[in-house]
């Protein structure tokens, strides 16, 4: 790195790469969007030189499986109501390519926080689910969390307060759950959530009533009495007949899956979200990447494609607590699964897509040397020569300034300092990244609302009510607009 003819050397490679792109413009059969929840573009380059470091290498000259991909965007992630946004109003713009109001799920503007009754067939929006299922495909949810948490749920539920995922949750707020339905009953009992062939994630006592108990001895939490896992086979085998739905609970029960007769798979792999990655039982909970891998099998089989959604939820929860490490290693734990969906699928026509729902406070500061531990020190503070560390928080649990010793960071719950003492650090509003690759993907370039993404994903594979692929040059033909004025 220190010649000159290396960083030239490099150059010449980048510029290679650049020209050999080609705008691929074939129909995209399959669409898989992957969600880092809260991943900004700090977490993306702190957990990049994580896992290099991991490897035995500085970190800088990594790169995670999506920064292969040939294009990159910016996108705007602002609610209708809220400057920062949250993980419901941002999972219904990139769901449906509509905006909404912070704490809301599936529902225009017009629906406020707990207006329970303002939630109807005009103020509910359609989405990818909905899209690709008339059109004929299989469609499926993964992810790290409650599968009725927000992100999972804005594509299948309509509710004005994410918080409802359970009747409890809505009799709580003194809600009428007749009016209110829960996000759980949604995603059983209605469409587009009934007919999702996959749903992997956590969440078992949001399903089970109270007086029954999942494999691992965990009381559910339904005042309704209803056993929505075993509504949720008897629907399966009422439309298509026994054989073709599995339950599957643990890590065996998903390897075991019979993927030939398989159609319709359910995996409830905790009582509530799973757990981080660097604390999870492996015989009981399985990775990401492998509930990508299942989830992929089963979907591709449908000859008309498949939309799938795939959520590393994790990364978020991580940085709420501050525990950076945490949060890097579930970036690196995405950038695995996305791995195992390049492999499983070709890039001639399946689109796939990794992004953000919104930012998050973590910074990486100072000028800490070539390979420094990315989760320790910058170097000392030239006022009260104290040390600081490279990531660090505007707000969070452990704020103010005192001494930290080096010992203490680098663990899984290691807290990283934070300026604004809060009992939970939030989240930002800065644009976070899109990286996409295949068919179309060259759409996803530039600056643009965050509603921009499932119009893209819809339009490369012919699905939606709008401009697509299939029947764009029937529409008008756009305005030219000068790079020099935002008119």
């Amino acid at each position: 790195e220190e010649s000159q003819d290396y960083w030239y050397e490099k150059n010449l490679d980048a510029l290679y790469q650049q020209i050999s792109k080609f705008q691929n413009t074939n129909i995209a059969k399959n669409i898989i969007l992957f969600i880092g929840d809260g991943m900004s573009i700090s977490t993306v380059t702190s957990a990049r030189i994580f896992d290099g470091q991991r490897h035995g290498e500085p970190g800088e000259n990594n790169y995670l499986s999506w920064e292969t991909f040939p294009y990159t965007g910016l996108s705007k992630t602002y609610c209708v109501d809220k400057l920062v946004a949250d993980s419901a109003c941002s999972g219904t713009a990139y769901w449906s390519g509509v905006k909404g109001n912070l704490g809301t799920l599936g529902v225009t503007a017009q629906v406020l926080l707990n207006d329970c009754n303002a939630v109807n067939k005009s103020t509910s929006v359609k989405t990818m689910l909905d899209y690709g299922q008339e059109a004929g495909k299989s469609t499926g949810i993964v992810t790290t969390t409650r599968v009725t948490h927000a992100s999972p749920a804005a594509g299948y539920a309509h509710i004005s307060n994410r918080d409802y995922e359970v009747d409890a949750a809505v009799v709580d707020d003194h809600q009428d759950p007749y009016k209110c339905i829960d996000i759980a009953k949604q995603l059983v009992l209605f469409e587009p959530g009934n007919n999702l062939n996959v749903i992997l994630g956590g969440g078992t006592s949001n399903f089970l009533p109270k007086n029954k108990f999942d494999t691992y001895g965990n009381a559910g939490k339904r005042l309704d009495n209803l056993d929505l896992v075993e509504e949720w086979q008897n629907d399966k085998r009422t439309r298509y007949g026994e054989g073709h739905e599995e339950v599957v609970w643990d890590v065996q029960g998903l390897e075991n899956v019979n993927y030939v007769n398989t159609t319709y798979l359910l995996g409830l792999f905790s009582p509530s979200h799973m757990a981080y990655n660097l604390e999870a039982d492996k015989k009981k909970e399985p990775s990401l990447a492998q509930m990508t891998e299942s989830a992929i099998k089963i979907l591709k089989k449908n000859q008309n494609g498949f939309v799938l959604f795939v959520e590393g939820g994790k990364i978020d929860l991580g940085h709420h607590a501050t525990q950076a490490a945490k949060a890097l290693d579930e970036t690196v734990e995405l950038s695995k699964a996305v791995e195992t969906a390049m492999t499983l699928t070709s890039p001639m026509d399946t689109l796939i897509v990794v992004t953000a729902d919104h930012s998050h406070t973590m910074s990486m500061s100072g000028y800490p040397g070539r390979g420094a531990d990315i989760l320790k020190f910058a170097g000392k503070s030239d006022i009260d020569d104290m040390p600081y560390t490279i990531l660090s928080y505007a707000n969070g649990i452990h704020a103010g300034r005192y001494f930290i010793n080096s010992n203490d960071l680098g663990h899984p719950n290691s807290l990283y300092p934070a300026l604004a003492p809060m009992t939970d650090e939030t989240h930002s509003g800065e644009d976070v990244a899109v990286y996409s690759s295949g068919p179309w993907s060259h759409m996803l370039s530039g600056v643009y609302e965050q509603t921009l993404i499932p119009a893209t994903l819809m339009f490369a594979s012919c699905i939606g009510p709008s401009l697509t692929a299939c029947n764009h040059y029937n529409f008008r033909q756009p305005k030219i607009v000068s790079h020099h004025t935002n008119k």
